[in-house]
């Protein structure tokens, strides 16, 4: 079940954007991240009852919105989020970010006067993509991932601005992550809490890279195009998100092409 408004303990809540959809599944997750001093991560969409939900969530002022990544269904409303909590957008991308220096940079530090966020550059959904490792003395760890990890199923490399190679690569730090800081749960974008993140993002890889099997029989058995391949591999899938499935496969191919070239 989802809920619109969830208190996950002292220093995380979540806050449901009313935006549901076959790819934002129960809408966008919006975190609210902190005790006395709280950031807002990825307010949504541009919808001033959601915002001002977010708002109340995090009591007054907030020190910054912090975006995950580029996309609209988390990214609409955080010029206006930013506004109503009276503090600038931080993000990787330079074009939401407010100013050069509100710009996220892998293994920046965030202190928010007793909990700490870690930026973690984790590319591969986006080139984009940016996670947060969430730490405090008295609480669990957690790993905030954006649409690198979803509630349920698994995202979509959204190809030419996805790289499939930088999404492995951004698997394996997320698992080192999990194990080196005992990581309890992972907070995604969408979707519920992810309570056995080392589980979870194993098997993330090990669907993808069983993906790119099935991608490689298919090219086998004489199809050549994205369109022919998803409707091959992904015939058991609801057809709404095969034009996402295309991006995936597009993505796909392309690294295989790489991975031929040079041999690997």
């Amino acid at each position: 079940m989802a809920y619109a408004y969830e208190r996950v303990n002292p220093v995380v809540q979540k806050v449901l954007a009313p935006n549901p959809g076959p790819m934002t599944l129960d809408g966008t997750n919006t975190w609210v991240i902190g005790d006395h001093d709280r950031v807002i991560i990825d307010p949504g969409p541009l919808d001033e009852d959601h915002l001002d939900r977010v708002l109340a969530a995090c009591g007054g002022p907030a020190a910054a919105v912090l975006i995950t990544h580029r996309h609209h269904d988390h990214t609409d409303g955080a010029a206006r989020m930013a506004e109503l909590a009276g503090c600038a957008v931080r993000a990787a991308d330079a074009a939401f970010a407010t100013s050069e220096s509100d710009r996220l940079l892998d293994g920046q530090r965030i202190d928010l006067d007793g909990p700490t966020l870690q930026v973690v550059a984790t590319p591969g959904h986006t080139s984009d993509s940016t996670s947060f490792l969430l730490t405090s003395a008295d609480a669990p760890a957690y790993l905030i991932t954006g649409d690198m990890v979803l509630g349920r199923g698994t995202t979509v490399i959204t190809y030419p601005d996805g790289d499939l190679g930088a999404y492995l690569e951004s698997l394996q730090t997320m698992i080192e992550i999990v194990d080196r800081h005992q990581v309890a749960e992972i907070l995604p974008g969408h979707g519920d809490r992810v309570i056995e993140p080392a589980k979870v993002l194993q098997y993330y890889r090990r669907h993808r890279l069983e993906r790119l099997d099935q991608v490689r029989s298919a090219r086998a058995a004489g199809d050549r195009t994205a369109t022919e391949i998803v409707r091959r591999v992904y015939a058991g899938v609801d057809p709404s998100v095969w034009p996402a499935a295309e991006q995936s496969v597009r993505a796909q191919l392309d690294y295989l092409d790489t991975v031929d070239d040079t041999g690997g």
